[in-house]
């Protein structure tokens, strides 16, 4: 198949991009000229463009079967960050798309945050009305309900993956590995905090899926074309740790239960010092962040991608951590 990926420089879009030549499709990338190009497969047919602007896109989707959405902003300091690229971005893309003589099939990967965190419990499903609760989670919810409009005339699959970790990943297991080496590590609710994660080569899996099946869209029914993955556990804020901790060959780290305004207020503080640091310094660990970290539960059901899409994740946690920090010593030369 004829595919378009965005985001292929990215953490999933470059796994993702490797899985989609492995398994002989034509990939084509869209990519910005700063992008690093070091990782992408030979094969893959480079258009340079911004989803901003929507220069390359042109010349980025002829004779493209399959379109996979996969860039994304996951930090910014303002709103405007999001939304450029995570809703216009997402919207140009969609329009430009549904105008073609054969649209090709469009396929978002969005985010857990754009149906927001879950009730204790009880796993966020697809039929449940969305309610994020940061703007990064607004941003992507607002990219969905765009090409929401567009059906029809776009036929879009939807892919809500929530934590996502493997190799390559930038933020949350190095987060983890810092707190397992310090010994401590911080809990922002108290409580017993529930999370749902999934592998990215898992995430890679159920995008390729969606390629060819999977319902689509609609303006009438808000759950139709939606699918939320994951590896099916509801993990622990401490099960987490000691997991990591495990990976490493190290003791598990001591959790202490910070309050939601103290974990405000470092997030507030790391922000101010980044500025000071200049524009691309912007911290992970930010106030957005801490909105999504103050909830008691982000889970959700894979119930429905295993009923339409045969979709079962591959990877239990023990075994991709592992295989992260066997990798990384291996290259360390451990």
């Amino acid at each position: 198949m004829r595919v378009l990926v965005t985001g292929a420089t990215g953490f999933i879009g470059r796994r993702l991009t490797r899985r989609l030549v492995a398994r002989d499709h034509e990939v084509t990338a869209i990519v910005r000229s700063t992008s690093y190009l070091g990782a992408l497969p030979r094969s893959v047919r480079l258009v340079r463009g911004d989803l901003t602007d929507g220069t390359g896109l042109a010349e980025a989707v002829t004779g493209v079967e399959c379109v996979l959405h996969v860039a994304g902003v996951v930090k910014a300091p303002h709103a405007d960050g999001f939304d450029r690229v995570n809703a216009a971005g997402t919207r140009r893309l969609g329009e430009h798309l549904a105008a073609l003589p054969s649209p090709p099939r469009m396929i978002l990967c969005s985010s857990l945050a754009a149906a927001g965190p879950s009730v204790p419990g009880r796993p966020r499903r697809e039929e449940d009305p969305p309610g994020p609760v940061s703007r990064y989670g607004r941003s992507k919810l607002a990219g969905e309900q765009a090409l929401r409009e567009l059906a029809p005339d776009l036929g879009t699959v939807v892919v809500r993956p929530p934590i996502v970790y493997g190799p390559g990943d930038p933020a949350f297991i190095p987060a983890l590995a810092a707190m397992v080496r310090a010994g401590v590590a911080p809990r922002p609710v108290s409580g017993t905090c529930r999370y749902s994660l999934v592998h990215v080569d898992d995430v890679c899996a159920a995008l390729e899926a969606v390629m060819e099946r999977g319902g689509t869209l609609s303006r009438d029914d808000p759950a139709a074309g939606v699918y939320t993955i994951s590896d099916r556990v509801e993990h622990s804020w401490d099960s987490l740790c000691a997991a990591v901790a495990r990976a490493m060959g190290r003791r598990s780290p001591v959790v202490v239960p910070v309050p939601p305004p103290a974990v405000h207020g470092v997030a507030w503080l790391l922000e101010t010092v980044a500025r000071l640091r200049g524009p691309h310094a912007f911290p992970a660990a930010n106030r957005d962040k801490a909105a999504e970290g103050r909830c008691a539960a982000w889970t959700c059901s894979a119930d429905k991608a295993a009923r339409e899409l045969g979709f079962t994740a591959a990877v239990p946690l023990d075994v991709g951590l592992a295989e992260m920090f066997d990798a990384g010593r291996r290259r360390a030369g451990c």
